[in-house]
């Protein structure tokens, strides 16, 4: 009898220690994990030869100020949009990752009645998405003027926008104090894991060391 609980306390405990060591690495992987690739955009479209090709690595502060045009899409949007003489110049942007195309919008920062956003369907990541038009931010014609793209300054239009107010270009797009606070926050995430595993292994001793103790009384 006390062979069998003593072969089932080496088991159970192995089991355990096994167990706490996987979700130990699994953390320190999640918090010491290759970055990303770097992002970036590609912008085409009127009076624009070639794309204007904009990387994170390179500009990250335009990457950010364009993408954010963007990322604040919903599932759904209108079908039907403007009609094709109300809608003026339009720009195509390509969301990158890394050097893998993801995402595909186009923009009409002068269309009448306020800048306008359709995204297609088709996607380059091939992901299922829903086609829809979207009112965009009142500042989209000053955001692309500043990362090059060639149209006139509008100074009525650099304050505002879906979603509330904002500058053209984020001043916190690339904040050092913030990138130490996620570096922080993952190094706290993964404390408490390995404080959780240690309090799964002692619950797990401490019950078996109770089953011990009844069985052999």
């Amino acid at each position: 009898m006390v062979r069998k609980v003593r072969r089932l306390l080496a088991a159970v405990t192995g089991a355990l220690i096994a167990t706490a060591c996987s979700l130990a690495f699994a953390g320190a992987a999640r918090a010491t994990g290759p970055k990303l690739p770097p992002a970036g955009v590609d912008i085409s479209g009127y009076q624009l030869d070639q794309p204007l090709r904009l990387r994170a690595d390179t500009r990250p502060t335009e990457v950010v100020a364009v993408i954010d045009q963007v990322s604040w899409l919903g599932r759904t949007g209108q079908q039907r949009g403007p009609e094709v003489k109300n809608l003026g110049p339009k720009y195509t942007v390509v969301v990158f990752a890394g050097d893998v195309p993801m995402r595909t919008y186009d923009l009409y920062p002068l269309a009448k009645g306020g800048p306008r956003v359709y995204r297609p369907a088709k996607q380059p990541d091939l992901s299922k998405t829903a086609a829809g038009w979207f009112f965009g931010r009142l500042n989209m014609s000053e955001t692309l003027r500043t990362v090059g793209v060639p149209l006139e300054r509008r100074f009525d239009t650099v304050t505002g926008g879906v979603g509330g107010g904002e500058r053209v270009i984020p001043e916190d797009s690339l904040n050092p104090v913030r990138d130490i606070d996620d570096a922080m926050g993952e190094l706290r995430r993964l404390l408490l894991l390995n404080v959780g595993v240690v309090l799964v292994i002692t619950t797990g001793l401490a019950g078996i060391a109770l089953l011990i103790r009844h069985r052999t009384r």
